[in-house]
């Protein structure tokens, strides 16, 4: 038997990897992130990759969770 409560929670938690993903990709952030200093090592674009798989990792694993688990 599903719980009620498991759809709100799951949107409450779908609008929190909304704020997330934009945190990550703020402009601020993301100038930060291009001036650090290197060692012929472009910061951004790991930065971008890393970041960008972590949200798609959070959608997979929240689309994919049951309540009853």
């Amino acid at each position: 038997m599903k719980n009620s409560g498991s759809k709100p929670r799951k949107s409450e938690r779908l609008m929190a990897l909304v704020a997330v993903a934009l945190l990550l990709f703020c402009p601020p952030l993301i100038i930060v992130i291009d001036r650090l200093p290197s060692l012929n090592i472009g910061w951004l674009p790991l930065y971008l990759f890393c970041a960008w798989a972590v949200v798609i990792g959070l959608t997979a694993w929240l689309m994919e969770y049951r309540a009853d688990r």
